[in-house]
């Protein structure tokens, strides 16, 4: 049994609750490639708790629901991160044009990382460009291109993104690309007939790694407020305020119909609204745990978050295609079979069985000090 505060140790100099809540969103994207949440909704769809479960779908497409959070808070804790590795390195005497060919080197990585995954979704060699991993590839090298420059100059950077992207959708209207927030019918889509010659039958664009680059920003801000010498009261504050400000602004573009939210083609009220919540949850998550000092039990969300990309690429691949059926066969199926629980219950307990096992792995490599980094 590890130590409650061993994970703390490691993560001795840093700030233990950008790993947590690094590790939260890892183990949340692992509880949907386990069919967690798949699983649970065919328990009971009916109300309150078939409306609770479907806070882990997304939504079909226009408005907001909790797990439409999920990858704005990897690409923005992805900034974060960046520039707390970066303020490191500057502190050893290393500049930024030093850093620059590992960010371009990483950011390959990442992208060929995330072509890759959708060719193990096919079954088959396909040229794809909807994967998480393609969109922070493009992202980081932009946020990492302006990661000196002053507070303000990112935040109006990454307004200018979201201008940019309101522009193309508005302005660019190619027969039968022209309605600007209709599905498959959008600037976004148009785009992707020129990059891969296809639409995504669910309306997602490659074109989001564009506003979607604005929470890698301002990730990136939020890394700088909090390794910065003001006091804990300041920083929270300071992510209180600009997330109420973001879910404001968020909201009321599309509560006044002048951009409705989408997060399948990443509108830019729908990054505001989101960057906004996920601000909030750091601001919550960075005074329980690096404020009130509830560092107890970190350890088991950060054994995760210290191996985020690992884990990501080992259950969207070796996970989903063998692991989740491997381990149905020993444990739902075998309650199933031989003492008579329901199929539905049983593959409950096979997807969260699964779940623990994918954070065994995790664990069992952090007690080793094995650390994949790309």
């Amino acid at each position: 049994m590890v130590k409650a505060n061993s994970a703390d140790q490691l993560a001795s100099g840093r700030l233990v609750s950008l790993d947590v809540m690094r590790g939260l969103i890892m183990i949340l994207l692992c509880g949907e490639s386990c069919a967690v949440y798949e699983s649970i909704r065919h328990l009971n769809d009916t109300e309150p708790a078939g409306g609770l479960i479907m806070q882990f779908f997304h939504h079909p497409w226009h408005g907001l629901r909790f797990w439409d959070l999920v990858q704005p808070a990897f690409m923005f804790m992805a900034g974060a991160a960046m520039y707390i590795s970066y303020s490191r390195k500057l502190a050893k005497g290393s500049g930024w044009s030093n850093n620059l060919k590992h960010i371009l080197i990483r950011s390959l990585k990442l992208f060929i990382c995330g072509v890759a995954l959708h060719c193990v979704y096919a079954g088959k060699p396909v040229w794809e460009l909807w994967n998480v991993l393609t969109q922070l590839a493009f992202t980081t090298i932009v946020a990492y291109l302006i990661i000196d420059r002053s507070y303000a100059f990112q935040i109006a950077f990454g307004v200018g993104l979201l201008v940019i992207t309101e522009v193309l959708y508005r302005t660019i209207l190619i027969p039968g690309f022209d309605q600007p927030f209709m599905e498959g019918h959008n600037f976004g889509s148009y785009t992707d007939t020129l990059l891969m010659g296809k639409i995504n039958s669910d309306g997602w664009v490659t074109l989001n790694c564009i506003p979607t680059a604005a929470h890698t920003i301002w990730g990136v801000l939020a890394g700088k407020l909090l390794v910065s010498n003001r006091t804990s009261a300041q920083k929270i504050s300071t992510l209180v305020i600009a997330g109420i400000i973001a879910l404001a602004i968020g909201f009321g573009l599309d509560w006044t119909g002048i951009t409705p939210i989408i997060k399948r083609i990443s509108t830019s009220s729908f990054v505001f609204a989101s960057v906004g919540w996920v601000l909030l949850m750091l601001a919550a998550v960075y005074w329980f745990v690096d404020v009130k000092q509830n560092k107890r039990y970190a350890w088991i969300a950060t054994v995760v978050g210290m191996n985020a990309i690992f884990i990501y690429l080992f259950f969207e691949t070796v996970g989903a295609q063998w692991v989740n059926h491997a381990v149905s066969i020993f444990s739902g199926q075998m309650l199933n079979l031989f003492l008579g629980v329901p199929a539905h219950i049983a593959a409950v307990v096979s997807a969260l069985t699964t779940l623990v096992l994918e954070w065994g792995l995790c664990y069992w490599l952090y007690k080793r000090s094995i650390f994949f980094k790309l």
